[in-house]
């Protein structure tokens, strides 16, 4: 079940799940027990009909049958790595010119979009191209939406996993404030949660907020000559808000 509904404000705190794939067989790692049973034993079941492990799109593109005023809205969107990498976002057919991060853009809800990360710390030479589907927005006020970008991050250990051909699928969800966890937010770490083999992490995350965003990155490269329309989901409208000094 993913809502769409709220405000919200300058103390938004953000967190994620994430789950670790190799070669089709699942990870076991660590497991948010307490939250995830707690939260399942007070509520009646959910039947949910969406998975993180569905093709890249398929969220997304439910969400805007479900909530046609979501559909052509730019959510600002934050990609943030580790210090020397750089992110091209993939526009008109192409990576556009290689920005150190932060970058922040603007993505459409229910698009999928893939990225381009280079410049990896110990990794010179090699790429990752990692996919962000926006499944959700945020509702500023008017005229601030620059300001509430949602937060996207690049970790030097999950784009190492990518690299070594492990798939990394994270889920961004939105905390609600009255039973988000009584901590001091810290703005160049996202918190995050690991999930079991048997955990869906867009649903888990739906128990915990509110799913915002879903991470996936792989060892998957686009042909030699020039990445195709499908490796790039036919590159779906971005608009930059604000580009980093390379």
């Amino acid at each position: 079940m993913i809502l769409t509904t709220g405000a919200t404000d300058a103390k938004m705190k953000y967190s994620s799940v994430k789950r670790t794939s190799i070669l089709g067989s699942l990870i076991p790692l660590i497991v948010v027990v307490t939250v995830v049973s707690t939260t399942s034993a007070e509520s009646p079941p959910v039947h949910y009909l969406w998975r993180a492990d569905m093709p890249p799109g398929v969220v997304g593109q439910s969400q805007l049958l479900r909530a046609k005023r979501l559909g052509g809205y730019f959510q600002p969107v934050q990609i943030r790595g580790p210090s020397t990498a750089r992110v091209a976002v993939a526009m008109d057919g192409v990576f556009v010119e290689p920005q150190r991060t932060p970058v922040t853009v603007g993505m459409q809800v229910g698009q999928v979009y893939r990225i381009q990360v280079s410049s990896i710390p110990n990794h010179e030479g090699f790429e990752v191209y990692p996919t962000v589907e926006v499944i959700n927005r945020l509702h500023p006020p008017a005229g601030q939406e620059h300001r509430f970008p949602l937060p996207i991050d690049l970790t030097l250990e999950e784009l190492e996993l990518a690299l070594s051909g492990k798939l990394v699928t994270r889920v961004i969800y939105l905390e609600p404030p009255d039973t988000a966890l009584p901590h001091r937010a810290d703005p160049k770490h996202q918190r995050y949660f690991e999930v079991r083999a048997q955990d869906d992490p867009l649903q888990v995350a739906d128990q915990l907020g509110r799913p915002m965003a879903i991470l996936r990155m792989g060892g998957i490269v686009p042909a030699e000559d020039s990445p195709s329309g499908e490796f790039l989901f036919h590159s779906p409208p971005v608009v930059y808000f604000e580009q980093s000094t390379p």
